[in-house]
């Protein structure tokens, strides 16, 4: 049982927060703080999670005080957890569709938080939503069933203006999701399938964390691959499965081998693509998820290969404060290093194919879903929400996050399908919103030209339909330097909307309704306001 502190008392009681609640929150999704198990849930899986500090060895010397996540089973498959070595990051959740979860949370450190399950389609209860963060000492108890495809999910915290600084610390966590049609693909397994969390951080003198919350998002100076820096990985040559996280706060990274050799993509957020494509780089936003099927057999025992971040433009301008990093976004860099060696003569993974990659595709401009491939132009949005910044703050329609306020535009019906578009195209990225610049932030004041944002919805998947490019030249320029490396195929839950373009995404509602979340997933972007509530309700 969730037990609830004297601040959730006076916050939940008081006459004003009652009035909120009989509009906007339905009884059972709050419960005045209490959050009870389920009598009548019986879980193929129970977990005790809990979140507490910690001391690990990332860089030679003192160890780096971190926060991280810790799970135990305490019914079913053992293997429902495999804990990562010589890493701050959570253990790996293994689950199959269709197993009911149960997840006991504790939280142990000193700060308020939650757990946000980010790309599962959940109940309201299990979301993570930050009106259920639980302060030192206190538990919140999960329950759901695992309705999503065969891939890589991810989970962190999701408390209110806490969420980078505690992600950053070192709560996260993959998700891997199984089903019955994964293992007749004949994809890679055991020691050939290998989890990359791309993370930047910066040190102190004393290997302590350094963090700040400019207005463009944290960057950090060093790279980490599963929390480790120069990550260098002994692979054979053979077929591997890839399975990569932006896990940063704000970097985007273009990932491509250093010799040009093109990648095969077989999944991203929303599990496995039908078909795989191949790309010759790929754009991955924070909270990004993507697949690689890679035969390092290509380049042959004996060999190296890199695997890097080229550059690109428009990863976020200056002059916003707190912005300079000796790594800015969008700066060239390895990421991991890869020494291939010769295979034994058994105990190899069943041989994939890679597709036929010598053309790979390149971004169609309008619209990139191979779905709706015959379209031409954009889809008529069913709302459209403007993302610019306002009186010093990152907004969604000129509004920041109310915990628990709904706005009229942000009600949707269970069991519709809807377009959303997302609009990047204040003139700068500051001020003005959809009716163009206005104040300091507008063209000739700030010296930007906007920031990118990707934007995650949470409790579903959805589709990209069509992207609009930039009409401003140098925004248009921006752009071209990431656009062929979006996988937009398959399913998704967060998608990056870069400096002067619109976004079109088919989502549907659909299984529960309640009070879930939209934003920004640059997570200083999200702390200092943007992300909103949207309500599903019953027909």
């Amino acid at each position: 049982m969730q037990r609830i502190s004297r601040r959730q008392f006076l916050k939940y009681t008081g006459l004003g927060a009652l009035a909120a609640l009989s509009t906007q929150v339905s009884v059972p999704a709050l419960a005045l703080g209490k959050r009870l198990r389920n009598s009548e849930f019986v879980p193929d899986v129970e977990i005790a999670l809990t979140a507490e500090e910690t001391s690990v060895s990332i860089l030679p010397g003192a160890p780096t005080t971190t926060w991280v996540y810790r799970a135990e089973v305490l019914s079913g498959p053992n293997d429902a957890v495999v804990p990562l070595q010589d890493t701050y990051l959570g253990p790996i959740m293994r689950w199959r569709n269709g197993q009911r979860i149960r997840v006991r949370f504790e939280n142990k450190i000193f700060e308020e938080t939650i757990v946000h399950w980010h790309g599962l389609h959940v109940p309201e209860l299990a979301d993570g939503h930050p009106r259920f963060v639980i302060g030192n000492g206190e538990t919140y108890t999960y329950e759901f069933q695992v309705k999503d495809r065969a891939g890589t999910y991810w989970y962190h915290p999701h408390p209110h203006g806490r969420t980078g600084p505690q992600a950053y610390r070192g709560l996260a966590g993959l998700i891997y999701i199984t089903d019955d049609d994964e293992p007749n693909r004949g994809l890679p397994t055991g020691k050939y399938d290998i989890p990359l969390v791309l993370q930047d951080r910066k040190f102190d003198a004393n290997n302590q964390l350094v963090y700040t919350t400019p207005m463009i998002g944290f960057l950090g100076d060093t790279i980490l691959v599963n929390g480790q820096p120069n990550a260098s990985f002994d692979v054979e040559a053979t077929t591997y499965r890839l399975r990569f996280l932006n896990g940063s706060n704000s970097r985007i990274y273009k990932l491509a081998w250093s010799d040009g050799t093109p990648l095969s993509v077989i999944g991203t957020d929303g599990g496995l693509l039908d078909i795989p494509v191949a790309r010759n780089y790929v754009t991955i936003s924070p909270g990004e998820r993507v697949e690689l099927l890679v035969d390092f057999g290509t380049w042959g025992a004996g060999k190296q290969i890199r695997l890097e971040s080229l550059a690109f433009s428009g990863g976020g301008g200056m002059g916003m404060g707190g912005g300079n990093t000796t790594l800015p976004n969008g700066a060239r860099f390895t990421v991991a290093t890869f020494n291939i060696s010769a295979p034994p003569p058994t105990a190899t993974p069943t041989p994939t194919p890679t597709p036929d990659v010598s053309t790979p595709v390149a971004y169609v401009p309008f619209v990139t879903n191979s779905q709706t491939a015959s379209t031409s132009a954009r889809a008529t949005a069913t709302r459209t929400f403007y993302l610019y910044m306002m009186a010093g703050r990152w907004t969604i329609n000129g509004r920041i996050f109310e915990m628990t306020a709904v706005a009229p535009d942000e009600v949707v019906q269970l069991g519709t399908t809807e377009i959303w578009e997302f609009a990047n195209t204040s003139p700068s990225g500051m001020g003005g919103g959809p009716g163009g610049p206005g104040g300091p932030g507008g063209p000739g004041g700030g010296g930007m030209m906007g920031m990118p944002h990707p934007m995650h919805i949470h409790g579903l998947q959805f589709r990209v339909v069509s992207r609009i490019p930039p009409t401003n030249a140098t925004q248009r320029a921006n752009w071209e330097t990431v656009k062929d490396g979006y996988v937009d195929e398959g399913r998704k839950d967060t998608v990056l909307v870069m400096p002067g373009e619109r976004v079109q995404v088919e989502v549907r509602f659909e299984d529960y309704t309640g009070l879930y979340l939209y934003h920004c997933h640059n997570l200083e972007h999200e702390d200092m306001g943007m992300m909103r509530n949207y309500r599903v309700v019953a027909p």
